[in-house]
């Protein structure tokens, strides 16, 4: 298989803070990759660098076999991004939050208008769509969150903690949207503290901590090799604590 995203030796550091240490990790094309880790961890970082957010202390990346410091450009044009904490404007409706996103892309207006339709449907928020988002629940934010993240129908999509918030039904949706979206050939780097999402989403799960990788295989393969009843019991038992201690 080819190679989605290649990160070698990638360090990042805040003053004094090392948030990346030496991180190193391949990810394939068409793959759900599970990113854990508590907070402080460095996924965020990581997503933030892959994305051209952030620029590495030291080491290198290739997504979709675009180098991020030498190519920014083309790594922007094949990725979309779900960000962490939820980004969009209030005063405007959440149909008219994703068609930004679309105008941003540089995106045909009739594409636009069929893809953010396409989007609103599959997420569950017609009736909602032409509201001034600020009347919105926080699930709903993180709903128009993706679609604006998926918008430009990326080869590699970015979800940082994408149903936080939301109640188990819209979860549910979301893991049914996340895994179409993985059929129809995409790759995604998922993190969340939901650990039980990884564990039914993800093809691979890499868990990292201070920094670090510690642990990377298949969910069950994982499971397996520490002796645990399920991921969250293998989370434990490297890191030491719960996942969820870290929200």
């Amino acid at each position: 298989m080819k190679h989605a995203i290649q990160i070698e030796n990638l360090v990042k550091r805040f003053g004094d803070v090392t948030a990346l240490d030496g991180l190193s990790l391949e990810i394939e094309e068409g793959e759900i990759f599970g990113l854990l880790g508590p907070n402080g961890a460095g996924k965020s970082t990581t997503i933030n660098i892959l994305s051209g957010l952030l620029t590495p202390t030291e080491g290198s990346a290739k997504v979709g076999g675009f180098d991020i410091a030498k190519d920014p450009e083309n790594v922007k044009k094949i990725i979309g991004v779900c960000p962490q904490h939820s980004a969009y404007y209030k005063y405007m409706t959440g149909r008219e939050n994703i068609k930004l996103f679309g105008d941003l892309h540089g995106m045909p207006k009739k594409l636009i208008n069929e893809r953010s339709a396409q989007l609103i449907e599959k997420i569950g928020l017609e009736e909602a769509a032409d509201r001034k988002s600020d009347g919105y629940s926080g699930g709903m934010v993180r709903r128009i969150n993706l679609a604006m993240a998926l918008i430009n129908d990326p080869d590699i999509a970015f979800l940082d903690e994408p149903t936080v918030a939301m109640d188990p039904q819209s979860r549910r949706a979301t893991w049914d949207f996340i895994e179409e979206f993985r059929r129809s050939g995409k790759t995604v780097i998922l993190t969340t503290h939901y650990i039980e999402e990884a564990e039914e989403l993800a093809d691979r799960v890499g868990i990292i901590d201070h920094g670090k990788l510690i642990a990377l295989d298949t969910p069950q393969a994982l499971i397996d090799a520490n002796g645990g009843e399920n991921l969250e019991d293998v989370f434990i038992g490297i890191t030491g604590r719960k996942i969820r201690e870290a929200v």
